[in-house]
């Protein structure tokens, strides 16, 4: 990619900020000094999957995707630099210091908007947010559920066992969940979403047991992505596009949801997951809907994601609740209830990496409070779930986060590993999830 300069700030090195906005969910996000580092991937295959494929941050700076935001000092304007349409078209655009100037570049310098607003530097993007969102035809946000998910305890080995163990304790402690939602685990193969794994003998019957328990059944789905060991890849290798990383032991590929063999396969996954009495779905790994490959780049890729999530929305109809995860942020506004907006967070406060998109405490939280300005905006702000089992670190900070920045609140814990704080702290905070409306700073 080729950088071309768009403007260069006078700053204060010692109290300008810079704020650049990451790719999807999991890249870090937060407003730095002007004297700081933007973040960065420690490992290559990182770069398509948390940070953005193909888009290689600088040595030096910082880089945005989309959106860039600088507040030279105390009492100045705030400078914003943004795309010009960020739901089809997101350029790069890159700051540097050189002594008290910082240097503005971009990759698509004609698709930069540039716009000065009053500070402080969280007013003027939560100013860019309710622009978006007009665009975007975002209209009144739904109140969320409160959930439990089996994913922060059980992980991948979740059982049909696991899962009516915790919704017999979640009615023997009468603690407020609206949804039960199994995550990663209950599918055969990454891709392949109409067949259960083996430790769950009816997805639809466990369904039906949430229900009968008088609570909505949720299901975690990675709708875009195809394991290269599942049956659809070797099926049909022809609705395969791009490199979308490699997680569970196995290559990725994206589903080019353009084609229409794929388009009427995903459609139909959806239907009959609904049939099946399902009404929250959690869509993890998105960014796989927008990989390139032969027949989609740019623009054009970025067109088709957004096709792929209507196609989703239309399949499940206008009930069903939508969280997007690892999701391209500005192309996802409008299509979704609620959105993680950080990385997954961990029992343990940092992960030791040096990446501060690998699950952490420390990552949940920094890009948590980075993106605060998107609530009640573009959607309902995910800052994953609540675990408060007596095993995570510094579980007391974590639950003043979701506390504080919470919108959509789920609690991931197996509940029989709870103390009483736990139990308690859980309680409260399913009790009173706020309103879909922006956080009172």
């Amino acid at each position: 990619m080729i950088f071309h300069p768009i403007a260069e700030i006078t700053v204060d090195p010692g109290r300008g900020q810079v704020h650049a906005h990451g790719w999807q969910s999991w890249t870090p996000t937060a407003t730095l000094p002007v004297t700081a580092r933007g973040f960065r991937p420690v490992l290559p295959v990182m770069e398509t999957m948390r940070y953005r494929p193909g888009h290689s941050a600088p040595d030096d700076g910082f880089q945005g995707e989309g959106l860039l935001a600088v507040a030279p000092g105390p009492d100045e304007p705030v400078r914003l630099f943004a795309a010009r349409n960020g739901l089809v078209n997101v350029p790069s655009i890159r700051a540097r210091l050189d002594g008290d100037l910082l240097v503005i570049t971009a990759d698509q310098p004609e698709e930069i908007v540039e716009k000065s607003y009053p500070g402080p530097i969280d007013a003027a993007l939560a100013a860019f947010s309710d622009r978006l969102a007009a665009e975007a035809g975002v209209g009144a946000l739904r109140r969320p559920p409160t959930v439990w998910c089996s994913w922060y305890h059980y992980y991948e080995d979740v059982t049909e066992n696991d899962v009516l163990e915790n919704l017999r304790a979640i009615g023997e402690h009468e603690l407020p969940v609206d949804v039960v939602q199994i995550d990663d685990g209950w599918e055969a193969e990454i891709g392949d979403w109409l067949t259960p794994s083996g430790r769950f003998s009816s997805i639809a019957g466990i369904a039906a047991r949430i229900r009968a328990e008088g609570r909505r059944a949720g299901l975690w789905i990675s709708p875009f992505v195809v394991g290269a060991r599942s049956e659809i890849a070797r099926r049909h290798p022809e609705w395969l596009v791009g490199d979308a990383g490699n997680n569970w032991g196995q290559d990725l590929h994206g589903l080019d949801v353009t084609h229409p063999g794929a388009a009427r396969y995903l459609r139909e996954v959806f239907q009959t997951l609904c049939e099946w009495g399902f009404d929250y779905f959690k869509l993890d790994f998105l960014y796989a809907g927008a990989v390139e490959g032969p027949r989609h780049s740019g623009a054009s890729l970025l067109a088709a994601y957004r096709e792929g999530m209507a196609l989703v929305r239309e399949a499940v109809g206008a009930t069903p609740y939508l969280l997007g995860s690892g999701a391209p942020i500005l192309p996802s506004a409008g299509l979704v209830d609620a959105m993680r907006v950080s990385p997954d967070v961990a029992a343990a406060y940092d992960a030791g990496t040096g990446d501060l998109s690998d699950p952490s405490q420390h990552a949940a939280t920094l890009t948590t409070v980075g993106r605060s300005w998107q609530h009640g905006r573009l959607w309902v702000n995910d800052p994953d779930c609540l675990i408060a089992r007596p095993a995570v670190q510094r579980r007391e900070d974590w639950a003043g986060v979701v506390e504080r920045f919470g919108g959509l609140r789920a609690s991931s814990d197996r509940i029989a590993d709870l103390d009483d704080w736990g139990l308690e702290t859980t309680r409260r905070l399913l009790s009173s999830v706020p309103s879909p409306t922006p956080f009172t700073p």
